[in-house]
């Protein structure tokens, strides 16, 4: 099955307790696209890029099997670029700025090969982006999206049409308890999920993230690391191995999607090893193989064995 995403291909700077990149290549569709590829999945990349943007990344992407038709480049300009800077505990950050570029006026047109994806990932962009993406598709089988709290604190209206159109919300736990009111993740999921999505997903960064459906309820915990270089793309690497996934396997059931999760996770757990997305492209499925394996090591236990 094929996969749509739209969303940053930019440059990333980034300090962090344990060292600074500079002018390091980023950005919300990049990450998912190439963890996405991990699974063998078709990827279609939809997002604009400067003229700066090297060309040695694009042919990356494509090699790593990202189908790049609706790539745009705008001769003259300048990429979307990101500054940051984290703290101690790598879990709040400080953005030092924004410089939007060629994103300002991101106005897609999806090829119309892109229209009929089966399996589509609305990367974190104005909610009229995203509902413009979704008025070109076809019939897709499965539609997931990211957002995060500056659309939420000041375009909460037009993300609740988004939210109506999608399957899956991606958010972490300030942005649920942002959207709702509500500090329980429990109620908070309720209220959501009333909204229109029917499947919500809250991460909880080094806390590990939840799955909901209706009253159903699966948590899949992080895996303690030893090193963190750079958590900038965890959650967009998350998206991807979680998508990248469930469009290879073809499966919308529970079941199904709690994997797609615990992949999705373990993906995560390599991104956040190198700055930028170094780590993902260098990542081989025989590792998340191994890895997987110790995810499965934290959440299984024998409940035949209870206190009576």
């Amino acid at each position: 099955m094929r996969l749509l995403t739209i969303g940053s291909v930019a440059f990333d700077n980034i300090e962090t307790p344990f060292g600074k990149a500079e002018g390091i290549v980023g950005g919300a569709a990049t990450f998912i696209a190439h963890s996405a590829s991990k699974f063998g999945t078709q990827v279609n990349l939809c997002a604009v890029i400067g003229e700066d943007f090297p060309q040695s990344e694009i042919d990356e992407l494509v090699a790593a099997g990202t189908n790049i038709d609706g790539l745009e480049r705008v001769k003259g300009e300048k990429s979307f670029s990101w500054t940051g800077k984290y703290h101690l505990d790598m879990n709040t950050r400080d953005t030092i700025a924004t410089d939007l570029n060629v994103l300002a006026n991101f106005d897609p047109t999806l090829p119309e090969h892109y229209r009929d994806s089966e399996y589509v990932m609305l990367g974190n962009l104005t909610p009229t982006v995203q509902l413009s993406v979704l008025n070109q598709l076809k019939s897709p089988k499965f539609v997931a999206m990211d957002t995060m709290n500056f659309w939420i604190e000041i375009a909460l209206e037009d993300l609740k049409k988004v939210f109506e159109r999608v399957d899956m919300l991606m958010i972490n736990d300030q942005e649920a308890r942002l959207i709702t009111g509500e500090y329980s993740l429990r109620k908070a999921a309720r209220i959501i999920q009333a909204l229109g999505p029917k499947f919500l997903i809250i991460k909880k960064g080094e806390h590990g993230a939840m799955l909901f459906h209706g009253e159903r309820m699966f948590f899949c915990p992080a895996l303690p690391l030893e090193d963190i270089f750079d958590p900038t793309g965890a959650g967009d690497s998350f998206a991807g191995g979680f998508m990248g996934y469930l469009a290879r396997t073809n499966d919308l059931s529970w079941e199904n999607l709690k994997r797609a999760l615990v992949y999705g996770s373990c993906v995560a757990s390599f991104s956040v090893e190198k700055f930028g997305v170094e780590r993902i492209k260098q990542l081989t499925r025989r590792e998340i193989d191994n890895r997987m394996m110790e995810f499965f090591a934290l959440i299984q236990f024998d409940a035949a064995h209870h206190l009576k």
